[in-house]
């Protein structure tokens, strides 16, 4: 089973985000990807970190997955298949169909200390949004 940590991050609510994305594959192997998302509230982030997540396990057909994430607003919005703040349906709805495009998927709230790469990926990622403005 591949196992994906997700995190996102903003500076500011609303403000730059990131979204980090860390794989780790059955034989040992691991995977860091940072997305730059531009300007959204932090849970924005988070969700835009699990529809990364789950678009990249698609494209690398990572079927049998378990995500890690230490929001408790995207565990329990895809655990109940619903998003108190309405705010958040659409992008629910969009990991959701994601989701069921995979053979075995599962998610799991963790702590942040067990999601230190993920977070620093998301960290990164918020720099990543301000490079071509500075040019």
């Amino acid at each position: 089973m591949i196992e994906v940590y997700i995190d996102g991050a903003s500076a500011g609510d609303p403000g730059l985000s990131g979204a980090g994305v860390y794989v780790k594959v059955g034989n040992g192997t691991t995977h860091s990807y940072r997305f730059p998302i531009g300007t959204m509230s932090n849970h924005e982030a988070e969700f835009r970190a699990l529809i990364h997540g789950l678009e990249l396990c698609i494209e690398n057909n990572w079927n049998i997955v378990s995500f890690r994430t230490d929001s408790q607003a995207v565990e329990s919005a895809v655990d109940k298949r619903y998003a108190k703040d309405k705010r958040y349906t659409k992008l629910l709805e969009e990991a959701l169909h994601l989701s069921e495009q995979l053979d075995l998927f599962f998610i799991k709230w963790i702590p942040s200390k067990q999601n230190k790469i993920a977070d620093e990926l998301a960290r990164q990622a918020i720099q990543l949004n301000k490079r071509p403005s500075d040019a």
